[in-house]
């Protein structure tokens, strides 16, 4: 009896796993799935990628616009910017593997870092737009430049203190009254 009772003990267990894993999947797993793109927008993209590459092959000469150099190089940037070096490194073997000049990358990825401020972290398309300007071209300046602060004149230079500031249009508050 007791051999019996064990070997249902165990076809029941091992049926209770095989129906947990099969059946509906729940609807986590069903919103978890983005909906399929348009094809008419992956064309669009598909495109924009294309002339890109055609516009980077232009723009540099040497093998820093090859197609396979552009492509290796801003995702190498992209990855840096994201701090993820590990696979940063792994793609630099690619690039350099195929002949790419290292120092565009470097250049690239300095670029890219006097334009931080202005990459918005919450849409994607900045940071691709912004390494793709830096890659075709890596002297690029931001336009901020002009509104930054003049240099320290002479007589606040070094130790000296500031000059005294003009008083404030905000009066100061009256005296209190004496204790009594």
């Amino acid at each position: 009896m007791r051999r019996f009772a064990a070997a249902g003990l165990g076809l029941l267990i091992g049926s209770a796993g095989a129906f947990a894993q099969s059946g509906t999947p729940a609807p986590q797993d069903q919103q978890g799935k983005a909906p399929a793109a348009n094809p008419a927008d992956v064309n669009k993209d598909n495109q924009r990628k294309a002339d890109e590459f055609v516009e980077a092959g232009q723009a540099i000469n040497g093998p820093a616009g090859n197609p396979e150099c552009v492509w290796l190089g801003r995702r190498v940037v992209s990855l840096m910017w994201r701090d993820d070096l590990d696979t940063a490194f792994r793609h630099l073997d690619l690039y350099d593997r195929f002949g790419c000049p290292g120092g565009h990358v470097q250049a690239a990825f300095r670029c890219l870092t006097r334009f931080g401020g202005q990459i918005d972290p919450k849409v994607a398309e900045t940071l691709s737009s912004r390494i793709h300007a830096c890659w075709i071209n890596p002297g690029a300046q931001p336009q901020t430049a002009a509104a930054s602060p003049a240099p320290a004149s002479p007589a606040t230079a070094g130790n000296a203190p500031p000059p005294a500031a003009s008083p404030s249009p905000v009066p100061s508050p009256a005296p209190a009254p004496p204790a009594k």
